[in-house]
């Protein structure tokens, strides 16, 4: 596939020369690498924003800007639409969720919690699930939302009425 047989130059076969052997061909075709890696860039190009785990909620939009990370994954909890809790991706009864979080709390080095709750939940339910954190021990809660809401005009001046 990448190496072949260069003749050797200068013309035909001739009488009262001696036939010389066929030297090897000392360069490589580096077109089929480079087709090969040319597909595998394209197949993680569309594989990775697949890889990305979590349950699917709709998350309310604001203009809060994002929390430092971790070094660590964040420990999330998730209250679903049906209001359902999730500590990552695994369903909890409501009962269990604070030991549960406490057991896993105690093997991490940080303490933040993330809070992902569904657009479609009551306030009342997400303020429930947050006093029981907090009830928990956990006391640093970050909520987590969608960028692009409404800033309420703190980044817009403010316009005063004309008062023709």
């Amino acid at each position: 596939m990448g190496a072949g047989v260069m003749k050797p130059g200068g013309g035909g076969n001739r009488r009262g020369r001696r036939r010389s052997r066929a030297q090897p061909m000392a360069e490589i075709n580096i077109t089929p690498f480079v087709d090969v890696m040319l597909v595998l860039l394209i197949i993680f190009m569309v594989a990775a924003p697949l890889m990305t785990v979590g349950v699917p909620v709709e998350l309310p939009q604001t203009a809060a800007s994002a929390l430092p990370s971790d070094e660590e994954e964040p420990l999330t909890v998730t209250v679903t639409a049906e209001g359902a809790l999730l500590i990552q991706t695994t369903e909890v009864p409501q009962g269990e969720l604070i030991t549960r979080l406490q057991a896993i709390a105690a093997e991490r080095t940080g303490n933040r919690i993330f809070l992902r709750a569904d657009g479609a939940n009551a306030w009342n339910r997400v303020a429930e699930v947050m006093g029981a954190l907090n009830a928990g021990g956990f006391s640093n809660i970050g909520l987590v939302t969608d960028v692009g809401g409404s800033d309420f005009g703190a980044g817009a001046p403010t316009a005063l009425p004309s008062g023709g």
